[in-house]
């Protein structure tokens, strides 16, 4: 879209998921606007990049990225990664 195009961060994000969810599903380019966006430092683009690595079971990555929008202000991350801690896919260092 021309917002993205002109480098408006929630109108990546949008895009990927728009991509992610929408009809005929391309989760690479859903993934790449997320990626961008995330990159930015849009902290919801963080958490759904930690949410797609979560379910391809890559807790680690999902970890890193959860830690980084938390720090942004994402209280959704915490909650996440304290999940994660509870179920045993994150350290206490991660959680802590």
């Amino acid at each position: 879209t021309e917002a993205a195009r002109l480098g408006d961060l929630e109108a990546y994000y949008r895009l990927g998921h728009r991509y992610y969810k929408g009809e005929g599903e391309d989760r690479a380019r859903a993934i790449r606007h997320c990626k961008h966006a995330a990159i930015q430092g849009h902290p919801e683009s963080r958490y759904s990049l930690g949410l797609y690595e979560y379910h391809n079971r890559n807790h680690k990555l999902a970890a890193q990225h959860w830690m980084i929008s938390t720090k942004m202000g994402s209280e959704r991350s915490l909650n996440e990664i304290r999940k994660m801690f509870m179920e045993g896919h994150a350290t206490k260092a991660q959680y802590a």
